[in-house]
């Protein structure tokens, strides 16, 4: 996979941590905690027009609270069911 910008690399990651936050029923303040980060970095990764870069330490500990694996961060609507014919 790869992103011809980093925004759209970072609203990738963004989209992704909110819908598996919000699968696991955990608010931004329920994750930053967990993640021992602040509550206006989890919105700020979360946010459509997020320009923030995270670290890769960082994403690590969401994806292992979350309890999913870390490539699924990087997919482009990975929670897309398709459809078989």
């Amino acid at each position: 996979m790869q992103f011809p910008t980093d925004k759209e690399l970072y609203h990738t990651i963004g989209s992704n941590i909110k819908h598996y936050r919000q699968k696991a029923h955990m608010t931004q303040i329920e994750l930053a905690e967990a993640a021992e980060i602040s509550i206006s970095y989890i919105s700020k990764i979360e946010a459509i027009n997020c320009e923030k870069s995270l670290s890769i330490s960082v994403l690590n500990q969401i994806a292992n609270i979350l309890n999913v694996e870390i490539i699924e961060f990087f997919k482009e609507e990975p929670y897309h069911v398709s459809k078989t014919k």
